[in-house]
């Protein structure tokens, strides 16, 4: 940025005007790739958190929003890596932690620009693993969002955290020890020495911050949605909906007055009628309407029968709730959410 401002001529003129104007393009291809760090960064030290401090996430196999269950979730809906899930599955706790910490390092490595290439592989690499297991099954593919945060790390992986970063201070001294003579092993050992004591710091903050997250941020009363109080039975509350506007195959919405989710009124055979809760059981999604015999989340491609509510493929592992529905004459009226 100072060379820039030395080559600018000075006065008010075409020349210092056209100057000003490629300083500041030099200096918007500079900071390019800022707003992308920032925002990979603070979204992987939230992702972290957020796991920590969740307290379905290490609860075991049965809880469908566990760690557990999402991985043999993966591992069941035809995931091309599954063969290399069952140490994850042997050892559930271990590697949940270090999902969660391996998150926490890449955010702050990235957001701080401390070996930020290799701050952008991990993220890169947590992400194809990611990609090729919970959203795998995502059709089509550019509604997963692993696959487009992998895609994302790539230009840091090229090119690293060189600006406003710990990473450019390491280089820019690293410089002026060249220019003062010191030898090229001194200075290299130096940015090393002076990279991994800096590493060490701000790993252990990490550490501690997810320890202390971990310990007494999780909320142990967390209860999944679909878990709230059924649907009040009263006829004067029960939501309703004409009887044709529920074809064989076809659905109707209608809103459960206890939760506020949008449930699915269908009819899969005639005369049969049931419904559905639109909240995805793996993360609380909103499924689409039925389609082909099938409720599709978009979020991570779970599909629900729709006749059933049961899953068809994962990584959800938890049925949609179901809701009774009574016909009275050309009227279809919600009950209550079955146990």
């Amino acid at each position: 940025m100072s060379e820039a401002s030395e080559s600018v001529p000075a006065g008010g003129g075409a020349a210092a005007r056209a100057g000003r104007a490629e300083q500041r393009r030099t200096i918007a291809s500079r900071y390019a790739l800022l707003p992308l760090r920032l925002f990979l960064g603070v979204t992987f030290v939230y992702a972290a958190l957020d796991k920590l401090s969740d307290a379905h996430y290490l609860a075991g196999a049965g809880d469908p929003a566990s760690f557990v269950s999402q991985t043999q979730a993966a591992k069941a809906g035809g995931s091309p890596i599954s063969f290399l899930l069952g140490p994850a599955l042997d050892h559930p706790t271990l590697f949940a932690l270090a999902v969660a910490f391996g998150e926490l390092a890449v955010g702050l490595g990235t957001l701080l620009g401390l070996w930020g290439r290799v701050a952008a592989l991990g993220g890169a690499l947590l992400n194809l693993s990611l990609w090729l297991t919970v959203s795998w099954s995502v059709s089509p593919y550019y509604l997963g969002n692993d696959l487009a945060y992998l895609m994302a790390w790539t230009p840091l992986v090229l090119a690293g955290t060189p600006y406003l970063s710990v990473d450019g201070y390491l280089a820019r001294r690293a410089g002026r020890d060249r220019a003062r003579g010191l030898a090229e092993d001194h200075v290299k050992r130096r940015a090393l020495v002076d990279g991994g004591i800096a590493a060490v710091a701000i790993g252990g903050a990490g550490l501690l911050t997810g320890s202390l997250t971990r310990t007494f941020g999780r909320d142990k009363g967390a209860a999944p949605k679909q878990s709230a109080a059924p649907v009040s039975t009263a006829p004067a509350q029960a939501p309703t909906v004409p009887a044709a506007s529920v074809p064989v195959g076809g659905s109707a919405q209608v809103k459960d007055p206890a939760t506020g989710d949008a449930v699915y009124i269908v009819q899969p055979k005639a005369g049969q009628y049931c419904g559905l809760s639109s909240v995805c059981t793996h993360s609380g999604c909103a499924v689409d309407a039925p389609k082909n015999g099938q409720l599709y989340c978009p979020c991570h491609g779970s599909r629900f029968d729709a006749a059933t509510g049961a899953v068809v493929n994962g990584p959800a592992v938890k049925p949609l709730p179901k809701y009774t529905v009574t016909k009275d004459g050309d009227t279809l009226a919600l009950g209550p959410q079955q146990s």
